[in-house]
Parts: C-alpha cells; sequence; structure tokens
C-alpha cells in the first residue's frame, strides 16, 4: 500500500515537472535564434545602423488602412519625409490605391506576410511572403526584398529560408517600438520617439490593424520638431545604403 502511495505521490510532482520541460524545450525550438551580432554581421536582418549622419527610418506596419494611412501619407508628404510600410497582402488588395499612392510618393514597399497569422510554420510563412510579393508587383509594379516577421519572431530556420528567396529582415531599433496599437497616448508615443531617437534609428509604427488616430496625432508633432532638429526621413533601403558606404569609407581608411 506504502509503495502504491509513493508511487502515485511521485507521478504527481514528475508528470507537471515533465511537462514544463516539454514545454521549455518546444519554446525554445521556436524562438531559437543565433543573435543579433550573428545576424548583422553576416547582413541577414538589419535592426539599425551606426552614423553620424541625421538620418532615421521611419517603418510603418499592418497596413494599408483605409482611413489611417493615407492620413500618414499626407503628413509624410507634407514634411518631406520617406518611409517605409510593411504590407499585409490582404490589405493590398483591398487598398491597391493606397499602395499605388505609396510607391508613386516615393516611399518604399515591404512584406509583412499575407494575412498577419501567427503560424510560424516556416512553408507557410513562406507561401505568404511570396504571395504578397505577388499582390504587391501586380498593382506597384515593384518587388521588395525586405521582410519584417508577425511581432517580429523569427526562427533560424526561418532566416534562412528567407534569406534564401533573396530576402532581408528588418526589425527595428529595439528602444523605438512606439507599442501605438496599443493606443498609450498620443503624449506617451511623442515623448517615447523624441526622447529616444537617434542617429541610424528605425522607429516602429503602425499603420494598420486598428483604430490609428493616436499614431495620426503623434505623427504631427514628431515629424516637425525632428525635421527642425535637422533629420532627414529615409527608406530602409536608403538607410541601409548609407550603412555599405560608412563600411567601404572604414575599409578605405584601413588600406
Amino acid at each position: 500500500m506504502k509503495t502504491l502511495l509513493r508511487g502515485v505521490v511521485v507521478k504527481k510532482v514528475l508528470m507537471p515537472l515533465l511537462a514544463v520541460m516539454l514545454l521549455f524545450s518546444v519554446l525554445d525550438t521556436t524562438h531559437a535564434d543565433r543573435g543579433r551580432q550573428y545576424y548583422e554581421e553576416a547582413g541577414h536582418i538589419i535592426w539599425e545602423i551606426n552614423t553620424e549622419a541625421k538620418v532615421i527610418a521611419l517603418t510603418f506596419d499592418d497596413g494599408p488602412h483605409r482611413k489611417y494611412t493615407p492620413q500618414i501619407l499626407d503628413l509624410l508628404k507634407k514634411h518631406n519625409a520617406k518611409a517605409t510600410f510593411f504590407i499585409v497582402g490582404a490589405h493590398a488588395e483591398k487598398n491597391p490605391d493606397i499602395v499605388l499612392r505609396m510607391a508613386e510618393e516615393g516611399h518604399e514597399l515591404a512584406n509583412h506576410t499575407y494575412t498577419h497569422s501567427r503560424n510560424r510554420s516556416v512553408p507557410y510563412v513562406m507561401e505568404e511572403i511570396k504571395k504578397t510579393n505577388e499582390v504587391l508587383f501586380s498593382i506597384s509594379g515593384q518587388s521588395t526584398t525586405l521582410f519584417r516577421p508577425v511581432e517580429g519572431i523569427y526562427t533560424d530556420e526561418l532566416v534562412e529560408a528567407v534569406v534564401k528567396e533573396g530576402y532581408k529582415i528588418v526589425m527595428w531599433s529595439w528602444h523605438l517600438d512606439t507599442l501605438d496599437w496599443k493606443n498609450p497616448g498620443v503624449g506617451r508615443i511623442v515623448r517615447f520617439v523624441l526622447e529616444g531617437v537617434s542617429e541610424g534609428n528605425v522607429v516602429l509604427f503602425h499603420d494598420g490593424g486598428g483604430n490609428r488616430h493616436q499614431t495620426v496625432e503623434a505623427l504631427e508633432k514628431i515629424l516637425p520638431d525632428l525635421e527642425e532638429k535637422g533629420y532627414t526621413f529615409v527608406t530602409i533601403s536608403e538607410l541601409m545604403k548609407i550603412r555599405e558606404e560608412n563600411q567601404n569609407e572604414q575599409q578605405v581608411d584601413k588600406n
């Protein structure tokens, strides 16, 4: 009887522990990566660049939105600012005129999957990337090689597959995720950006996925302030070109 009871107790203790260990094992496999330094040096992922030039890249996820994206485009045009839009393919199909306007006004079109699904399966994500790229090309005549994973989550396997197809993953400066999708208040978004931004940073905003009036109102304050401070707003491709030029200059200096 005592042996039986001991077996029951051990089972009750061990089973939850095994479940937790299994959970962490799965999570580790799902979100494992080689680290930022590895991917930056390999040139597979960009978060920001080191530069003394007063440039920053504004990026917008989850659009286009029928109401808010045009308002953002109006503000960008007013301040002669270029941005990179990480577009959800299904939204682009519903708003081709907005996507075309982005391209015509000099903004960069980038890929943010077709449905914004949380499905992390590599074949699934790659198919979504392909479908979105086809949509963007059919609307604008432009292809994109820039991709931002949903919620910024990637794995070694996904990076390998994306790079193999000729894409570069674009993240953002970790201290400049505005969290505007949470509607934290216009003042908070403004302070967050103005107090945190510096040369070569990538700022994360959202133009789609919900009510973005706070994002629009915050940009009305952020854009003129940074413009007055001498910043130029560039696309991700322009930012990467600046980094390449800096690296070439450093190489020349070494020689």
